[in-house]
């Protein structure tokens, strides 16, 4: 009974887990992955019954569906596929089963559940009238009565027998269940009676301080924000409105004319506006790291007045050889640079080449594609006709099987009628129990709650008062009364208010002291960096003096081969384009924002403009590099 009980639960639990899109063979095929773990017979015996219920699934549902309207109306619907489960053993496989066989499958599950479904479902009147018409509808009736009511009929005796055997066991069952429950009997626990809790007095509210108000600096913008907007307001104003060649302002660089920039484009003047000196907000620890770099360096200076005085030699000679060196290393990136320039040339010019190719090449690829795609609609044509033909042909056979459904239908909907009226009146007789039994517990309730009432009216005995005053007497050690504790208390806060008031004056001498000392290193600073400013000035004037004498830039082999492979590659992309002129193809292209020569132009001024800005950076390093060595020397 175990055996078969556990495979009418692998079952159910199939048919649970099955959805309304689901098909059969998808679930049977996860249903055979899921039982390889079990042994060949059990796995027969699973897939029989599963594939069963899916097939005769309208035939089973119509039974059970009526089992739940009439007799099982106090089952649960969890055990839906439990009943389809057994009414299609008792209907399909009940004589290649056999009786005793079937009976264990039955015996292994809820007995009370079982014999009230068998009652139901092998009554003669319910075989032979509308179970009989309801499967007609989906089968040939003289195929149902034939291969599945009589065989039932024919099993009559002994499941009628396997009933009240069921009956019968119910019966003996019931009592012994009843006396075999023993009911536990609660006992009230043995505790002490607490003792009342005292009431404390409240304590007076702290009087709270009257903040100090929000500063108004906090809602504005500080004034440092308000000289960068108006400095970028005015470079912006002076960038607009000026204008000139394509040169750099600044000294050494008004020879480095950039020869790659078409004449016919006149490229804005570059503005560099060097604002006032705007002050800067430093933290302490910025400031006392500054003081201390400016403190290094004049004690390295010291140290260097020392040794020149000992007798010590002069760096004057290698300062001269290191200008050289960086001389020599300004016409060598000079040149390395136009090398850059020319070869990016030259990869524009090739690519614009190799686009040529590419073009010749999709325009053969699209005149093969053309050829494909008309071939492929001739054939989609003429598949389009044969399924129009197989549609049509279809139709017909569905609206002549319509026909023979519409007959079968008009009974089907005039017994689910007649079902539908019997549940109407079933459910308002109960309808009409539920409201009396509810009227019977809403009297219950008032009495209870009148009789609460009543009990929370009788007086009841407050607690005994209390002296702060006295001592509870325990034979403590430092027993005192709750007022003295109270005493006590406020003395211990006022001497503690008095030690914070103390070590909140010794904070604020503290911090006066530390903001003198960080004025003095401040004032030394600024005294440092006029200085700096000063050796800056002098040095930038004469590094522009000294660039100033005219200078032509060398020429490199490199840029002069450069050259030639671009006017080679350019006069052969010429060459080229006069045989890529092709009609325009069907689908519209977006129209191309500029031509081609305002484009090359872009590019140059591209070029122009990053050459001018690392000419700049190269000149910012070399004027700190400068800077360094003028404190250094100083």
């Amino acid at each position: 009974m175990a055996y078969y009980g556990k495979c009418i639960e692998t079952v159910i639990e199939q048919l649970d887990q099955l959805k309304p899109g689901d098909s059969p063979e998808q679930v049977l095929e996860a249903a055979s992955a899921s039982l390889q773990t079990l042994s060949s017979q059990k796995q027969a015996f699973i897939l029989e019954v599963l594939s069963g219920c899916l097939e005769y699934h309208r035939l089973l549902t119509t039974v059970v569906d009526a089992f739940y309207v009439r007799d099982g109306r106090l089952c649960l619907w969890a055990d839906y596929n439990l009943f389809k489960v057994i009414c299609y053993l008792a209907t399909f496989q009940l004589g290649e089963l056999g009786f005793q066989l079937f009976c264990d499958i039955v015996k292994s599950q809820p007995l009370d559940k079982m014999c009230k479904f068998l009652r139901f479902f092998f009554s003669p009147l319910n075989l032979s009238s509308w179970v009989k018409d309801e499967w007609s509808l989906v089968y040939e009736a003289a195929y149902v009565k034939e291969n599945w009511i009589a065989p039932l009929m024919r099993w009559q005796p002994e499941v009628q027998e396997l009933i009240k055997q069921l009956e019968a066991v119910l019966a003996n069952q019931s009592p012994l269940l009843k006396t075999k429950a023993k009911v536990t009997e609660p006992k009230e626990f043995n505790l002490t009676t607490p003792r009342s809790r005292a009431i404390p007095m409240p304590e007076p509210v702290p009087a709270v301080a009257k903040p100090r108000p929000v500063p108004r600096s906090t809602y504005q913008q500080p004034k440092e924000q308000h000289l960068l907007d108006k400095t970028k307001r005015h470079n912006r104003r002076r960038a607009e409105g000026t204008g000139a060649s394509p040169r750099l302002l600044q000294g050494s660089k008004k020879n480095l004319q950039l020869r790659f920039m078409p004449r016919i484009l006149k490229t804005p003047k570059l503005t560099f506006y060097r604002p006032n000196n705007i002050p800067v907000k430093l933290n302490t620890a910025a400031i006392l790291r500054e003081g201390a770099l400016y403190q290094r360096q004049v004690e390295r200076e010291l140290q260097r007045v020392d040794r020149l005085v000992d007798g010590a030699g002069d760096f004057s000679e290698f300062l001269e050889w290191q200008k050289k060196m960086q001389a020599r290393d300004r016409e060598e990136q000079l040149a390395a640079g136009e090398c850059r320039r020319l070869l990016g040339k030259l990869s524009h010019e090739e690519a614009a080449l190799a686009r040529q190719h590419l073009v010749r090449g999709n325009k053969q690829k699209a005149d093969q594609k053309k050829e494909e795609m008309t071939e492929l609609m001739q054939q989609c044509a003429e598949r389009r006709l044969q399924e129009e033909r197989s549609m049509r042909e279809l139709v017909e056979q569905v609206t002549e099987a319509q026909k023979n459904v519409k007959v079968a239908q008009t009974r089907l909907l005039k017994g689910r009628q007649q079902i539908v009226q019997e549940v109407i009146e079933e459910s308002r007789e109960l309808l009409q129990r539920s409201a009396e039994a509810a009227k019977e517990e809403q009297r219950r309730r008032c009495e209870l709650i009148s009789q609460l009432r009543a009990l929370e009216t009788q007086p009841m005995r407050k607690g005994k008062l209390v002296d702060l005053t006295q001592i509870p007497g325990y034979g403590l050690e430092g027993e005192m009364s709750v007022v003295e504790l109270r005493e006590r208390l406020a003395l211990l806060k006022d001497a503690q208010r008095r030690a914070e008031e103390d070590k909140r004056d010794q904070i604020i001498q503290d911090k006066r002291s530390k903001s003198q000392e960080l004025q003095n290193v401040v004032e030394q600073i600024s005294l440092c960096r006029a200085a700096m400013g000063r050796s800056a000035a002098l040095r930038w004037e004469e590094k522009k003096a000294g660039a100033a004498a005219p200078g032509l830039r060398s020429q490199d082999e490199r840029v002069l081969a450069l050259q030639r492979r671009i006017e080679e590659t350019a006069a052969e992309r010429r060459r080229q384009a006069p045989l890529l002129q092709v009609s325009a193809p069907r689908t519209p292209r977006a129209p191309r924002a500029q031509p081609r020569a305002q484009l090359e132009a872009q590019h140059w001024l591209e070029l122009e403009q990053s050459r001018e800005r690392s000419l700049h950076a190269r000149h910012r390093r070399g004027s700190a590099c400068g800077r360094a060595r003028d404190l250094e020397a100083a």
